[in-house]
């Protein structure tokens, strides 16, 4: 689905994706490492925040190097960015709303949100301001989902988030996988990441030091990739 190749990316002067490539899957890719590593620039330049200023990014068989952030997410890519992002001073459902006014079946995929996420259900009166973080985590995802991706791109879903939210956001992502969805996904908990992924990266310093095949085998190699 998402496929990019041989990235550099950085901030003006400042370089911080050397090289990197991230291969194609179906279902879940983890990006692993640790601070600074790189990671967020990755999804940024995925999503089109940033622009590569070497390489390719290839989105369902289509180079998409060069289209803004608003085209990719026409093709279908999706983006939850890290931090619980919403309009705090706007209740639940209207966050919701906001996102689904104007689409054909947007009416049906706010309460299909509302199934999946039974908390935004809950609290949907609440001011998204007042929410836990991880109902504002979930809620963000939920706002992604309603735009009916092809791929969606998540930055550490589950950090700062109680224990019992983050077990249900983990539940979501190896659900969405399971019912067809593409995920790229940055995750500081590696036993759920390495569970999820069907293949994964490691970065350090902008650049792969190990990549694989997903799955709970992997834990060692990825260990031994990210000791400082």
């Amino acid at each position: 689905m998402l496929e990019m190749i041989d990235i550099d990316a950085g901030y003006g002067q400042t370089s911080v994706l050397q090289g990197v490539s991230i291969p194609s899957s179906p279902k879940v890719v983890a990006v692993l490492g640790h601070n600074g590593a790189g990671k967020t620039t990755l999804l940024r330049a995925a999503i089109g925040l940033i622009r590569p200023t070497r390489g390719i990014v290839m989105f369902d068989g289509d180079d998409v190097t060069h289209l803004a952030p608003n085209r990719r997410v026409k093709r279908g890519m999706a983006y939850v960015a890290q931090g619980q992002q919403s309009f705090g001073q706007l209740t639940t459902m209207e966050n919701l709303q906001l996102v689904a006014d104007g689409r054909r079946n947007g009416k049906e995929k706010v309460a299909e949100m509302l199934e999946r996420f039974p908390a935004l259900r809950q609290f949907a009166t609440r001011k998204a301001g007042l929410l836990s973080g991880g109902q504002r985590q979930q809620l963000a995802i939920a706002r992604a989902l309603i735009t009916e991706p092809k791929l969606l791109i998540l930055d550490e879903p589950t950090e700062g988030i109680q224990p019992t939210i983050v077990a249900e956001i983990e539940a979501t992502i190896i659900g969405l996988a399971q019912d067809g969805l593409s995920v790229l996904l940055v995750e500081q908990h590696i036993g759920f990441a390495l569970e999820a992924a069907e293949k994964y990266v490691v970065l350090a310093s902008g650049r792969v030091t190990q990549s694989g095949e997903g799955g709970t085998v992997a834990m060692s190699a990825v260990h031994d990739a990210m000791v400082i």
